[in-house]
């Protein structure tokens, strides 16, 4: 595999780099900042960009920016943000802008192989999302969208399968029968209307069903916000 890696805190940065050396994997760039990740993706084309959030020079959300820019011009390319923060914005915008995507939480990484399983995943085009990732972007959920036909049950197996859990590991987590999670798995695709696809990964989809649904409605809520300031604009005009 080949890695990209950007990091402003060069102690991490290194550190990142010298795990995945020793674990076989080919770390073709490396850099602490947007601009610098941006160039070293044209020229290397790595299997998967690991980057953060907030990197120089502004140190609010250039890391994401870039990663956003990366899905719309090299698709192909698999994106693991690690960061300490939950930009959700972006992270909507990555989601449903394709398949490998993965957003770790630095202070929850506790274990290297959770980190190296969640890299193989989203460079294989899965995902690995956070559970408070997850959380964070399910909580902004209204009652009109797809998720809204969904049981308490069925969105729990939804937010374990953004993690990128295998049905055995939903399982083992929701303490219920494999079984049991493949009827709930069964029933979400059926709701949010997912037929079975040689050319998809319905898992993902499922996923990104939701997410397409929320930027469209923030998108609607903005329009309405634009309308109504119009209104009172032309009133006190």
């Amino acid at each position: 595999m080949r890695v990209v890696i950007a990091e402003d805190a060069a102690l991490l940065r290194e550190g990142l780099a010298g795990l995945l050396s020793d674990r076989g994997h080919e770390v073709v760039g490396r850099c602490g900042d947007a601009e610098t990740l941006l160039a070293l993706v044209a020229e290397h084309d790595p299997d998967v960009v690991v980057t953060d959030v907030r990197m120089p020079p502004g140190y609010s959300n250039e890391g994401a920016k870039a990663a956003v820019h990366i899905r719309q011009h090299h698709p192909r390319i698999g994106i693991l943000v690690l960061s300490q923060h939950v930009e959700t914005q972006f992270a909507v915008k990555l989601v449903t802008g394709g398949e490998g995507f993965g957003y770790l939480l630095k202070d929850r990484v506790l274990d290297v192989e959770q980190f190296l399983d969640a890299l193989d995943r989203v460079a294989s085009g899965g995902s690995a999302l956070d559970p408070t990732v997850v959380t964070t972007l399910l909580r902004q959920a209204t009652a009109v969208n797809p998720i809204a036909t969904l049981t308490d049950r069925e969105r729990a197996v939804l937010e374990l399968m953004a993690e990128g859990l295998s049905n055995t590991a939903i399982a083992a987590q929701l303490w219920t029968a494999e079984r049991t999670v493949e009827s709930h798995i069964g029933s979400i695709f059926g709701k949010l209307g997912l037929p079975v696809s040689t050319q998809d990964h319905r898992r993902v989809r499922a996923v990104v069903t939701y997410l397409e649904a929320m930027r469209g409605r923030d998108s609607a809520h903005l329009a309405q916000s634009a309308r109504a300031e119009g209104q009172i604009g032309g009133q006190t005009k």
